[in-house]
Parts: C-alpha cells; sequence; structure tokens
C-alpha cells in the first residue's frame, strides 16, 4: 500500500510539471500570420509588414529587420504595435519595394517578459 501511494504521489508530480511547463511554452508570442505571409509571392509592393502574434507584445522591446536577396538592410519605419490590437507589430515601408526576394528578420517581447523571435521569407514579382 505504501507503494501505491509513492507511485501515485510520482505520477502527480511529474503530471503537475508538465502542465507548468506546457503553460510556461504557452506564454511566448508566437508569430501567427503575417502580410505579406511568409512564402508569399506578391505582385505589388506592401505599404507595410503587418505581423500578428499570439499574445500582446512590448513595442518598446520588439523590432523587424527587412533583409533583400542580397541579405542587405532594407529601410524601414519604426516597428510599432497597432492601438487597439498589442497583438500586431506594423512596420511601414520608406519607399516601394523593387522586384526580388525578401527576409523578415523579427524579435518580440511579451508582455509577461518572455522573448521570442524568427524568421520569414516572401517576394515580389
Amino acid at each position: 500500500m505504501h507503494k501505491k501511494l509513492i507511485s501515485r504521489m510520482v505520477i502527480a508530480l511529474a503530471a503537475a510539471g508538465l502542465m507548468t511547463f506546457s503553460s510556461l511554452a504557452a506564454a511566448h508570442a508566437h508569430l501567427q500570420s503575417s502580410i505579406p505571409a511568409a512564402k508569399a509571392q506578391v505582385t505589388t509592393s506592401p505599404d507595410a509588414l503587418t505581423l500578428n502574434f499570439s499574445e500582446d507584445i512590448e513595442a518598446a522591446f520588439s523590432g523587424v529587420t527587412l533583409l533583400d536577396s542580397e541579405q542587405k538592410p532594407v529601410a524601414t519605419a519604426k516597428a510599432r504595435v497597432e492601438s487597439g490590437q498589442k497583438n500586431r507589430l506594423i512596420v511601414g515601408l520608406s519607399q516601394p519595394l523593387q522586384a526580388g526576394s525578401y527576409q523578415v528578420n523579427w524579435h518580440v517581447l511579451s508582455v509577461d517578459g518572455h522573448k521570442t523571435a524568427g524568421s520569414y521569407r516572401f517576394s515580389v514579382k
């Protein structure tokens, strides 16, 4: 009987640990969608890059770098969070993009303090 009790306690602790870990992993701001979308081939240059995350982010500690096909930085406006939608990061483009391939490198700090980063590509025809 003592072994059953210890066994149940170990299982309960393991389950609690897994639930804690999964809730911590879910607390990060993950990129859910973007405009232009990842791997998209757009016919005209967008006016801005729009990145939508799974939770609210801190604009002051979040940003985007846009690189052209030669991995050179493309001029953009400072990233801002859309008022009323704190999970949306918007980066205006200083000039229309020329035809070619682009890479978007992003990093964000979610409002609960977790940092995430990633990248995706799109092209302009």
